[in-house]
Formats: structure tokens, C-alpha cells, sequence
């Protein structure tokens, strides 16, 4: 990138002293021979005015041959002008101009006479040499015209030279600064780079150092992503150790129990009906832990269907609430459930019941003396609350509860087995179903989980 951004960098500059260089000769080549053909007309008109005197053809004492002598002598003065050429021609008896060779690159054809007897003075150039032309009448001679020229960009030369000396030091310059800025803006990405292969390699603990908090350009906005990244995957495999380690718990403890009863009927050590009860339990423990898995499975797959159809919510929380009283009482809990009458909703009643059983399952996991159900009506919602008089949610464990791998930090008092899937699947089930769950407190400090389900 920083080999790129340099060579861009000076595409740029150069392209940029190449229209501005080109431009500025082009115009100063442009004003110099302006400059210098209006300085030459006023030349060649005051040599052409004063010819006469300087040849001494006013004496009347000069022959002809003399005075074109005289005439050729005028070269010399050239440089006390400071002009490159003075020539003096003559008009012959044809009308035709002869006399001195014209400076290089000047024809005869580029002076017109009709114009140079009209104005008196004319100018015009060849290439880089500007020229004019003034025209009088010596005695013995005729008409006589002056011709001088310069070189209209003679001092261009120089300021070419150092056009290029500086633009050979400003393109250095714009390298240096391209290759600093480069690995400026390199240099975060750079860093970017090797700490996503370090957290694709599975040191998740890599981090970026923090961006001010008010930076908020595109390199700061990566940084904060990849950190958040890092951050999100060094907690799913920290929770992940965590299910697994709970779901190897789970499975192992009722194998345990199936396996011992098992050997235990083999020795005769234990009366074989109550063996296959508890076996029967624990086959059942085993079940709704893979049943949990497969769910979950499922929801994330999309491969739940759903029924959705009018269900009476009071009348499903009361039904479902019914078939825990026995746990809760063997537990040495109260059961209750109150609603405010009929409230219809738009659900699978399948998939509702799977909700309000995974609530007050998770609700005698926690529960002191009382579980509550509530069922009411809110903002177009129908809601079912299922409340408990545990000890409550921890503030750090809110935001967590219905994650599929979290461990919370309060732990139940009974110990039960189960897969911790339980509040996971209330809430994939809610969204599946256009509602929502959440997750608070009581009044009295216990735990609170409500559903929100569309009135029909």
C-alpha cells in the first residue's frame, strides 16, 4: 500500500508541474515575444528615423557605393542596441528588396511591403526570433528598410533550468512525504492486520490499543470493530467451555444413576420396579436435555414450523401452570396463576405451552417459597409474567440471561439437571412467533420474565 500511495503521490505532483510548467512557459514565451516585438517596432522606427544621419547621407558629399558601405557598417551597432542583427536592404529597380543576408529563419516574403509603406514600421516572428522592419528614403539610395531581430525567449532558457532543478527537488520532497505518510496510514492497518491473524490463530486475548473516544474516522471505527470481535469470541469460547462442561454434567449424572440401578438389578441389590422408575427419570432427564440441543438446533437452522393461530392466553398459562403444581409442591413451593380474563394472542400452542413450561421451570429452580403467573394485555400485547421470590438477577448477568452458552453467577439452590437452554429457547421461540421477551426484577426482589405475543 505505502509502495501504491507513493507512486500515486508523485503521478500527482508530476502531472501537477507538468500543466502548471507547461503553462507557464507557454504564456511567458508568449508575453516575451509580445514584449519583445513591441520594443523592436520602437527600435527599428528610431534606427530607420535617424539612418540618415548616422550614415552621414545629409552631407551630400557620399557617393552611392559610399553610403551602402555605410549602410553594411550599420551591423555594428547590434550590440549597443542590444539586438541580436541589424540588416539594411534596398529596393532595386523591379520594386524588389536587396542588400544584407537576413538574419536566419527571416525571408524576404515575411515583410510586406504595403504594409511597411503604409505604417511605416511592421513586426513578426519566426520561431523563437521576432523581428521588425521600418522603412525611409536616403538620398543616392531610395527607399531603405531596417531590419533587426531578437530572440523573443532568450532568457527562458535559464528559468527552464530551474523549472527543473525545482521540480526535481519537489518530486523528492512529495516521495519523502508519500513514503512517511504511507506508513503513517499503513501503520494502523498494519497492526489491524497481524491482530486478526493472531485472533484467527486463537490468541482471542489480542486487542488494538483504544482510539480516543472522540475519533470516530474509518481506522478508529476498525479498530473499536476488531476489539468488539476479539472481545465477542474470547467470551462465546469462554461459554462455551462453560455448556459444555454443564452439558457434561447433565448427561453424565443421570447416566450415572441409569448405570448404577442397571447394576444393581444385575446383583439383585435393588427391587427391580423401583430400579425402572428411577431409570425411567432419568431416561427422561436425558431426553429433554437432547430435545433442548435439537431445539435449539432447529431455531437457528429455521427449521421450526410454526401454527400460528387465535389461542386464549389466560386459558394456556392456567392449563400449562397446572401440570407443575405437583413439582412445586414436592419442592415445597405455591404455584399460582392469575389473568385478567380471556386475552387472545396469535401463537403456536405448541410452541407457547414449550415457552410457559421452560418459564416456571426455570422459576422453582430459583424460587424460595412462591412462583406467580400473570397473565394481561398491554399496548396491543398480549403479556404472561411468570414471577419468583429468589434472588433475583444479577445487574452483570441481565443482559446475558437468554444466551445460549451463559452461565449466570447466582447459582440456583437446587441443584437440579438441567441443560441451560431453558430461557435461550423462550426467547428464539418469542421472535419466531413476532413477539418479544424480557427480563427484570419484582417488587420483592425475585426474578421476573414476561412475554410479549401479538393480540390476535
Amino acid at each position: 500500500m505505502t509502495r501504491r500511495l507513493t507512486i500515486a503521490f508523485i503521478a500527482v505532483v508530476l502531472a501537477t508541474l507538468l500543466i502548471a510548467g507547461a503553462g507557464t512557459l507557454v504564456l511567458a514565451n508568449v508575453r516575451a515575444r509580445q514584449t519583445t516585438e513591441r520594443q523592436l517596432r520602437l527600435q527599428a522606427k528610431e534606427l530607420a528615423t535617424n539612418i540618415t544621419a548616422l550614415v552621414g547621407a545629409d552631407s551630400g558629399q557620399l557617393t552611392e557605393a559610399q553610403t551602402r558601405r555605410r549602410l553594411r557598417a550599420l551591423r555594428s551597432f547590434s550590440k549597443a542596441l542590444d539586438i541580436d542583427e541589424i540588416a539594411v536592404l534596398t529596393t532595386n529597380r523591379q520594386g524588389q528588396l536587396v542588400g544584407d543576408t537576413l538574419p536566419a529563419g527571416i525571408g524576404v516574403s515575411l515583410i510586406d511591403q504595403q504594409a511597411l509603406s503604409r505604417d511605416g514600421v511592421i513586426g513578426g516572428n519566426a520561431g523563437n526570433t521576432v523581428f521588425a522592419a521600418a522603412s525611409t528614403n536616403l538620398p543616392l539610395v531610395g527607399q531603405t528598410v531596417v531590419v533587426i531581430t531578437r530572440t523573443a525567449n532568450a532568457a527562458l532558457g535559464r528559468s527552464v533550468r530551474l523549472f527543473l532543478l525545482a521540480s526535481a527537488v519537489t518530486l523528492l520532497a512529495a516521495a519523502a512525504v508519500a513514503v512517511w505518510l504511507g506508513r503513517q496510514l499503513t501503520a494502523p492497518v498494519r497492526q489491524a492486520s497481524l491482530a486478526t491473524q493472531r485472533v484467527a490463530a486463537g490468541e482471542l486475548h489480542t486487542r488494538l490499543p483504544d482510539p480516543a473516544a472522540d475519533d470516530h474516522d474509518e481506522m478508529a471505527e476498525l479498530t473499536r470493530s476488531i476489539n468488539t470481535m476479539a472481545a465477542s469470541l474470547e467470551r462465546v469460547r469462554v461459554l462455551e467451555q462453560q455448556f459444555l462442561l454443564s452439558v457434561s454434567h447433565d448427561l453424565r449424572t443421570p447416566l450415572t444413576s441409569i448405570r448404577g440401578y442397571a447394576e444393581a438389578i444385575i446383583d439383585a441389590a435393588a427391587e427391580p420396579q423401583q430400579a425402572a422408575g428411577v431409570i425411567r427419570n432419568e431416561a427422561n432427564r436425558l431426553e429433554r436435555l437432547v430435545a433442548d440441543l435439537l431445539d435449539l438446533a432447529k431455531l437457528q437452522t429455521k427449521g421450526f414450523s410454526f401454527s400460528i393461530a387465535p389461542i386464549d392466553l389466560a386459558e394456556r398459562a392456567r392449563s400449562d401452570s397446572s401440570g407443575f403444581v405437583p413439582a412445586a409442591q414436592t419442592r415445597g413451593l405455591t404455584l399460582r396463576c392469575d389473568s385478567d380474563g380471556s386475552v387472545m394472542v396469535l401463537a403456536d400452542p405448541d410452541r407457547l405451552s414449550q415457552i410457559i413450561g421452560n418459564l416456571i421451570e426455570n422459576a422453582l429452580r430459583y424460587a424460595r417459597q412462591s412462583v406467580v403467573v400473570t397473565v394481561g394485555r398491554a399496548g396491543g400485547h398480549g403479556i404472561i409474567t411468570v414471577d419468583d421470590d429468589g434472588s433475583g438477577i444479577p445487574a452483570a448477568d441481565l443482559p446475558h440471561v437468554f444466551e445460549r452458552l451463559y452461565v449466570a453467577r447466582e447459582q440456583p439452590t437446587r441443584r437440579e439437571s438441567s441443560s441451560g437452554l431453558g430461557l435461550a429457547i423462550v426467547r428464539e421461540l418469542s421472535e419466531a412467533m413476532s413477539g418479544r421477551v424480557l427480563a427484570g426484577s419484582t417488587e420483592r426482589g425475585g426474578a421476573r420474565f414476561s412475554v410479549y405475543l401479538p393480540l390476535a
